[in-house]
C-alpha cells in the first residue's frame, strides 16, 4: 500500500474480540483505493489483519457504509 501519510481512519473498534482495531482508507499511487484493517495504530506492535479493495455498492466515497 503505496499511500504515505495519506491514510483515515474511517472506523473504530476498540473492543475487538482479540485486540482493540481499526480500519483504515489509503489510495495506491495509481489511486486505487483500499481498506487495512489493523490493531490500534498506538498499540506497541502494529498487526495487518485483513486487506481488500472496498466494493462500491457498499460504500459511499470508500469511507462511508451505505
Amino acid at each position: 500500500m503505496e499511500t504515505g501519510n495519506n491514510v483515515i481512519i474511517i472506523e473504530d473498534y476498540p473492543d475487538d474480540k482479540y485486540t482493540p482495531s481499526c480500519l483504515l482508507l489509503g489510495f495506491t499511487q495509481a489511486n486505487r483505493p483500499l481498506h487495512l484493517q489493523t490493531s490500534r495504530l498506538d498499540s506497541p506492535i502494529t498487526t495487518i489483519i485483513t486487506l481488500y479493495e472496498p466494493n462500491e455498492d457498499e460504500w459511499i466515497n470508500y469511507s462511508q457504509r451505505r
